[in-house]
């Protein structure tokens, strides 16, 4: 058999995306880590204890021009990932990893993905729950018909939010769904506590509901302080059939299925994969760059996720039904109708009538 080819690669932040991507690349017998940016002096001094013999920079735009690699893994925080990557692109690399989301507004992230394949470059974007293998057969069973048709999903999630957590949720319900593109989401974000996370400003608590063009249906309920139905879990999803349902808890390699051959319902408790999942993805990237093959399904489901998240904070800034692709969509004026309140006498239609 012979050797596996070895790339060459870099990583630009080195905050918890970038100390993924840095692991799984020194995990891997695909790459040589050969260099790291990050603009924070004691987070290199980290690196070089870590990662001996390592080339450290302060800046992206230096690491390029004196470093460049076969595949660069971009994992600095959202709003710069446009910057970063279109700089990337300057140097030809081979591949690219990009975090999610790939980028603080779905324009940045539609620009994103639009470069890379116009560059004819293969391109991963590490969303986990994807190459985990609970989630794996979990969507095989819905898509092998299983429950039967999918109607719903639901979704809690503590001490999370909408952009930095719900994009996970959001990319597995887009994947659970194939063919079937987002009609529209709606939204309602309270910021009481003025949380912030990851750089982001977050909700306290939100209600978001997505649905489909054929009508499948996501609630997921995100905040500081949400009551999970079960003891212990942080997370739950509920993907509810026309014949069944499976429930399964995020990170946790196990699911519940209720169904006709398990009316009373049967726990599958699923051996992890022993390789991260970032390093899974690498070295799907590897893959790709070896036999010349693209594969921008994961991508392109990353992106219509990130529809959905911005989509939702828009809903609920502007208390409107936001409707999808979000490049099409243009902000009504502010409303000047209340539901909840008595009818002023004029105007609007008559429901009974409709």
């Amino acid at each position: 058999m012979s050797t596996p080819k070895r790339y060459t690669a870099s990583v630009v932040g080195g905050g918890s995306g970038g100390k993924l991507s840095l692991s799984a690349l020194a995990a891997s017998e695909r790459f040589d880590l050969v260099a790291a940016a990050d603009l924070r002096q004691d987070v290199r001094e980290q690196l070089a204890t870590l990662y001996p013999g390592i080339r450290l920079y302060p800046a992206h735009q230096q690491l390029f021009a004196e470093c460049p690699t076969d595949v660069v893994c971009v994992s600095t925080w959202p709003p710069s990932h446009r910057e970063v990557v279109l700089d990337a692109l300057t140097i030809h690399p081979k591949g690219l990893l990009c975090e999610k989301p790939l980028g603080d507004t779905a324009a940045a992230g539609r620009d994103i993905l639009n470069a890379i394949q116009a560059a004819n470059l293969p391109v991963v974007v590490p969303h986990g729950l994807l190459q985990t293998r609970h989630g794996q057969e979990i969507l095989a069973r819905v898509h092998g018909g299983e429950i039967g048709t999918l109607e719903l999903v639901e979704i809690e999630c503590d001490k999370w939010d909408i952009i930095n957590a719900g994009i996970h949720w959001l990319n597995f319900f887009v994947n659970l769904v194939p063919g079937d593109p987002m009609e529209w989401v709606m939204a309602l974000a309270e910021s009481s506590t003025r949380t912030y996370r990851d750089g982001m400003e977050v909700e306290t608590t939100a209600i978001t509901y997505a649905q489909t063009r054929s009508g499948v249906r996501a609630v997921m309920h995100t905040g500081d302080d949400v009551r999970i139905m079960r003891p212990d879990k942080g997370t739950i999803f509920r993907l509810v059939g026309t014949r069944g349902m499976i429930e399964f808890y995020a990170w946790e390699s196990a699911y519940r299925i209720t169904n006709p051959t398990w009316p009373e319902g049967q726990l599958f408790e699923v051996e992890r994969f022993p390789q991260s999942a970032h390093q899974r993805y690498l070295e799907s990237l590897a893959d790709q760059m070896d036999q010349g093959y693209r594969d921008y399904a994961i991508p392109t489901s990353s992106l219509a996720a990130l529809e959905l998240c911005e989509g939702a904070y828009l809903s609920s800034a502007h208390r409107c039904k936001v409707t999808l692709p979000l490049h099409e969509f243009t902000a009504p004026a502010e409303p000047d109708w209340h539901p909840g309140q008595p009818y002023r006498g004029s105007g609007g239609r008559d429901g009974r009538k409709l």
